[in-house]
């Protein structure tokens, strides 16, 4: 029997599927989901300012209920990384466990935590813009001003951007962390305040 064949179910059925927003960031090769729920958490991790990069079903590991195909390996700043699933509720300990002889971190993130708040939301409107590149000259131009006043609101921003439209060059200039926004209190709006990312 193909000890990958598990990998290989896997890569078949993601490959069938096509879920929005197609674009992502720091996904390492090519982006595969096999449900609406792990692309939302493929979502949350491009917008994760400690995610160094990530890959969809990277690898199988055994269980006690057979070949496992983790949604993702995650790397994070700091050298730390993790196989993670998209689950309805809890991680089962089967995995967790296969996972650990393997010699892997393991972590099941819940439907919940993963539509928290506005944070999903606002990672699909802005993965929509990630392979729109904002021009050098509107990236300096607000990378400039915000050295000067220190913040500003999104709409405020506005003027500055004169070779793209505001929220492409806003949504890039975070997604590819040369500015930051508060995502999680609300859906990003004109009084969203951006300012430059800072590690």
């Amino acid at each position: 029997m193909d000890i990958r064949a598990a990998l290989n179910a896997a890569y078949e059925q993601a490959s069938k599927q096509i879920f929005y927003p197609r674009s992502t960031v720091r996904c390492s090769a090519d982006p595969m989901f096999r449900s609406r729920l792990a692309r939302d958490l493929g979502c949350i991790l491009d917008i994760d300012p400690n995610v160094i990069a990530w890959l969809c079903l990277p690898l199988q590991f055994d269980t006690e209920l057979g070949p496992h195909v983790p949604d993702f390996f995650v790397e994070y700043e700091g050298g730390l990384r993790f196989c993670l699933d998209a689950v309805e509720t809890l991680e089962l300990p089967e995995i967790r466990e296969g996972a650990a002889l393997a010699g892997h971190r393991y972590r099941g993130v819940s439907r919940a935590e993963i539509q928290a708040g506005y944070r999903l939301a606002n990672a699909r409107d802005m993965l929509r813009y990630a392979k729109t590149r904002t021009p050098l000259n509107d990236r300096l131009r607000l990378l400039s001003m915000l050295e000067e006043v220190g913040s500003m609101t999104i709409a405020e921003s506005f003027g500055v951007f004169r070779e793209v439209q505001p929220m492409t060059g806003v949504s890039w200039m975070v997604l590819h962390r040369l500015i930051t926004v508060e995502l999680d209190d609300a859906m990003l709006c004109p009084e969203t305040v951006i300012r430059r990312f800072q590690r």
